[in-house]
């Protein structure tokens, strides 16, 4: 890997200097796990360079066992003094740790033994020149959409290289190297108290497969103009469609509301739900750890534990949460091979249909508000309260009518996830998770 200043087999002899030492320092078990990541980003607002950044990082993490007290540190230091003094600093939180019957390494038989490279890793070298010109030629073809984009935040280009090795002191030894690539434009419309902006981006492992620059910043630029003289509707109840990368978000919060910590610590409103309806009865969750290039795909969990293809959510009843062998032995299940989070997850409707594009889910909205741009954090996991500021279009007779802005979105987590009426044929990926656009039977709008 020319990439990388650091070898395979120089970070497996890194992992094994870390764990013998935790062996001599008196640890029970260990985990060790060395990384090291390499990039360029650049940033280019109204033609000129605002930014080149390159990053270089490395690290070792060290996490050990006393019996069933645990303790963790980690270095950049790869020299053999610095691995040893964190080894011992680990050795000594552990020392000064309560006992917990949860803590400790996964069972073996749950590990992923051998695997084959997962082929994550798409290297990318563009010179500096190479990602100025590609942002700028993104930044000039929003220019160039129409005399109202005024200005810009600006366009930006990032190429990102990482590997890592994952060892443990029952043997287990894997890890692989990965690629993330991406390319983003943010126009500026309009001029005065009638100002908007909008974004779009493209992301993937290969940057082959990026999204040609002129295309993505006409696209960014046509949002952007779609947004001007935006106004407030009226308060009411009404149906709400979210544009697919905003439903994305809607998985990330079933995600987080089903996953072991927020679980044991009864911080969700979905605790003790397996089994029960978390979704509408049409709808499937499915998370798929193999799929080529996935932003979310993985042999292994950050603890070596095999991932596996299953089917979290089956007919709107949940079917698993997301759980590490910690989170797991709290709750006395096993773990699902989610130390580290969730795997390319995709949502599914047995009611879509292959014509359901955006306009067809307009069409089934009729009458409500299309949203595109959600803003705050407005989210209580607690009760499922949902809050957040709001941005998009009203919608009549299945056709927008104008932009909508300075409105408030509010709801009930587990209604809202009950309530999804339809789920569009429009998949967009967002990170590591899929859907369509989501149109939900009600929410409560905050406007004049």
């Amino acid at each position: 890997m020319g990439h990388f200043a650091y070898s395979k087999s120089d970070f497996q002899e890194l992992a094994a200097l870390a764990l013998r030492e935790a062996r001599e320092a008196g640890a029970s078990d260990a985990a060790v796990e060395v990384s090291e990541g390499q990039g360029l980003s650049v940033n280019v607002r109204i033609g000129r360079v605002e930014q080149v950044e390159h990053n270089t990082d490395k690290g070792l993490d060290i996490t050990v066992y006393a019996g069933q007290r645990r303790g963790h540190a980690s270095t950049s230091d790869f020299s053999p003094q610095a691995i040893r003094s964190t080894v011992r600093a680990a050795f000594d939180i552990a020392r000064y740790t309560a006992e917990d019957d949860c803590a400790g390494l996964p069972e073996d038989a749950l590990l992923a033994g051998r695997t084959r490279d997962p082929g994550l890793y798409h290297p990318w070298d563009p010179s500096v020149e190479q990602a100025v010109e590609l942002a700028r030629r993104a930044e000039d073809a929003a220019f160039a959409t129409d005399r109202r984009i005024r200005n810009s935040e600006g366009a930006s280009v990032s190429a990102q290289h990482m590997h890592f090795l994952l060892a443990t002191s029952r043997g287990f030894s894997n890890g692989y190297a990965s690629s993330r690539h991406s390319l983003s434009c943010v126009p500026i419309a309009g001029r005065g108290d009638d100002m908007q902006r909008d974004y779009w981006w493209s992301s993937h492992r290969d940057a082959a497969r990026l999204s040609d620059p002129e295309a993505l910043g006409r696209y960014s630029a046509e949002r952007a103009l779609s947004r001007l003289r935006a106004r407030k509707i009226p308060t009411g109840q009404y149906p709400v469609l979210f544009e697919a990368p905003l439903a994305a978000g809607l998985i990330g919060s079933l995600v987080h509301a089903t996953s072991g910590g927020t679980l044991y610590r009864k911080a969700s409103f979905l605790v003790e739900q397996l089994g029960k309806p978390v979704l509408a009865p049409h709808l499937d969750l499915l998370e798929d750890p193999g799929v080529a290039d996935g932003m979310g795909s993985a042999p292994f969990d950050d603890e070596g534990v095999r991932t596996r293809k299953r089917r979290v959510v089956r007919g709107g009843v949940l079917e698993g949460y997301f759980l590490s062998t910690y989170s797991g032995r709290k709750l006395g299940l096993p773990t699902t091979g989610n130390a580290g989070g969730s795997h390319n997850l995709s949502l599914s409707s047995r009611l879509t249909r292959p014509g359901d594009d955006l306009e067809a889910m307009l069409r089934k909205l009729d009458r409500g508000l299309f949203v595109i741009e959600l803003i705050g954090h407005g989210i209580n996991y607690v009760t499922g309260d949902y809050s957040r500021g709001a941005m998009g279009f009203w919608v009549e007779g299945g056709r927008i009518q104008h932009p909508v802005h300075e409105i408030t979105v509010a709801g009930n987590l587990r209604d809202m996830l009950l309530g999804i009426r339809a789920v569009g044929a429009d998949v967009q990926v967002s990170g590591s998770r899929s859907t369509g656009s989501i149109l939900l039977e009600s929410m409560t709008v905050a406007g004049s």
